[in-house]
């Protein structure tokens, strides 16, 4: 698949520079045919009966196992969630932390993160998002480290594995700004959470959790599909793996939708993505006041003269789709695999005039 075919299975770039799939990606026409698709089934046959069920449950085997190899591990790592927020929070019930045990993570997390955290009997640490800074919070009491893999604010990407091997704590990765942006994978972490309407390009409401070591988080908020078999005390058997954390009931197109999504990605996105963000810093540095972290991601963010909501808003009329970051006086373009030149040179004229 070459640039300009890949370009045009998306119809809003045919009029919007799209900067934000930060938020949400753009869809693309494969996305919604598969959706829509489904949902004209459903209108005309219904949602029910066994080969329904069965055909449904096929089709999250299949995303379980492409999410795995989306990021280098097997099917059984995989639980199906909602957001990386609901992510976050099955990995913070499960931990059983209690008010004794510390959790270390920085200055610079979204709040689908920080609400599980906030909401954990432990004692959050709050650091600076430095290396340095993070180890050296680390005590004899810390339980866990949760951070992100790659900072929604600035862009910058965290050494999380060198982490891991250097403290020996867990670490929890908010992956929503990461996984479909650069190249990774999640070896040498023990949690994962993944957004499939961002950088995916998916439907909303569709996520996975990665689980180094299923059997050693509890089962805290248990749906239907964590149980192979029950009592009628509600005593269950786990499904095997991290299929026991699955969050509840995707449509069949959502499903479909996702799977779509995933196939559509050329073999060359993450060298693209990160070409875009090269070209994004280089027109963009003449004009603004670049936030430049040592290593880099697809987001650019930047302070500009004006007050940041009358920058965004104005790049908005002018067919430019770029973000706000609240509090930080920061405006945030997102350069994905299908961002053009021209994109990049349309930001740059509507800062410039």
């Amino acid at each position: 698949m070459t640039f300009e075919e890949a370009r045009a299975l998306f119809p809003v770039l045919e009029s919007v520079a799209y900067l934000n799939a930060g938020t949400f990606g753009p869809l693309a026409r494969p996305v919604a045919e598969a959706l829509t698709g489904a949902v004209e089934r459903d209108l005309e046959r219904g949602r029910a009966g066994k080969a329904y069920f069965e055909e449904t449950m096929a089709l999250r085997e299949e995303l379980r196992s492409a999410f795995a190899r989306l990021v280098g591990t097997g099917p059984e790592s995989v639980a199906l969630t909602t957001s990386t927020t609901e992510g976050c929070g099955i990995v913070l019930r499960g931990l059983a932390l209690g008010r004794d045990d510390e959790i270390v993570t920085t200055t610079d997390e979204h709040f689908g993160l920080l609400g599980a955290l906030g909401a954990s009997p432990a004692r959050v640490v709050v650091v600076p998002p430095d290396p340095e800074r993070i180890a050296a919070a680390v005590t004899p009491h810390t339980r866990l480290i949760a951070t992100s893999r790659v900072l929604w604010t600035t862009g910058a990407v965290l050494p999380l594995r060198e982490l891991r091997e250097r403290c020996g704590i867990p670490i929890l990765a908010d992956g929503a700004q990461s996984v479909g942006a650069i190249q990774d994978d999640v070896a040498g972490l023990d949690f994962l959470t993944i957004s499939g309407q961002k950088w995916l390009c998916g439907p909303d409401s569709t996520g996975a959790l990665v689980v180094a070591d299923p059997e050693h988080l509890r089962i805290v908020s248990p749906g239907h599909f964590a149980q192979r078999g029950y009592e009628p005390d509600g005593q269950f058997d786990p499904h095997p793996g991290a299929r026991r954390f699955d969050s509840g009931w995707w449509s069949n197109g959502t499903v479909r939708a996702m799977l779509a999504a995933l196939a559509l990605r050329p073999d060359w996105w993450a060298e693209r993505s990160a070409e875009a963000a090269a070209t994004c810093r280089r027109l963009l540095a003449p004009l603004v006041e670049l936030v430049e972290p040592e290593t880099r991601s697809t987001l650019v963010s930047f302070r500009a003269d004006d007050e940041v909501t009358t920058v965004v808003e104005r790049l908005r009329e002018a067919r430019v789709d770029v973000r706000e970051i609240p509090g930080r006086g920061l405006v945030r373009a997102s350069t994905g695999w299908w961002t053009s030149d021209g994109d990049l040179e349309r930001l740059a004229a509507g800062l410039a005039g």
